[in-house]
């Protein structure tokens, strides 16, 4: 028979994630006559002598902190699979990671601080406390540089800072270098960075109250 055409349809589908181990095998190679040996050298890892391969570190940091599951989660997922992910062990992968990442959000903040407004809002967090398990109630602090609507061709950016209270020292000492207009919500704690002349509060007409 001959082709007489085609009907196509289409499913969407999901190829579920898997675990795998990569190998990294180095040869090493002697020389016959002076006996030096060579090898060539590991390849460069994020964490040195660690089992995790970058892959898995972005798999629990994107898991974590954007798709809002904790470590006991992920750590259940894994043993579903048959693999044996401690969570203390992905907590020390995450805090390494961080520091791997310093430069890049201090890169982050200098960028978003270099405009002549910022938006800024904090919003309490609950923090488990060391050595026991009660919570306590942190800060997150979220600075916004955005200026799109003013016809500007410059990126937005979101810097984030974290602090144990809601005392006026940190944002103060968040906006230390900052210059221009300051837009929040009211909160005192900004009041004092006003008193250099560098600094400019705006209001959010959403927060404003009437009698």
């Amino acid at each position: 028979m001959e082709l007489l055409g085609e009907d196509v349809s289409e499913q969407l589908a999901r190829v579920t994630a898997m675990f795998k181990v990569i190998r990294t095998i180095r040869r090493k190679r002697i020389c016959i006559g002076c006996g030096h040996i060579a090898q060539p050298p590991m390849p460069g890892l994020p964490i040195e002598r660690s089992i995790a391969h970058p892959s898995l570190l972005a798999e629990i940091i994107v898991s974590k902190y954007a798709n809002h599951t904790p470590l006991y989660r992920q750590s259940e997922i894994a043993a579903r699979d048959g693999v044996r992910l401690d969570r203390a062990t992905m907590a020390r992968w995450v805090g390494q990671c961080e520091e791997l990442c310093r430069l890049l959000t201090e890169a982050l903040r200098r960028y978003t601080m270099a405009t002549a407004k910022l938006h800024a809002d904090d919003t309490p967090i609950p923090v488990l406390a060391p050595g026991n398990k009660k919570t306590k109630t942190g800060r997150l602090w979220v600075y916004v540089r955005d200026d799109r609507r003013s016809s500007s061709s410059e990126p937005a950016a979101v810097w984030f800072a974290y602090s144990p209270d809601r005392k006026g020292i940190h944002p103060q000492t968040h906006l230390a270098g900052f210059k221009g207009v300051l837009q929040g919500d009211g909160y005192t704690g900004f009041n004092e960075l006003t008193e250099s002349g560098k600094v400019r509060l705006a209001f959010v007409s959403a927060n404003l109250r009437t009698p």
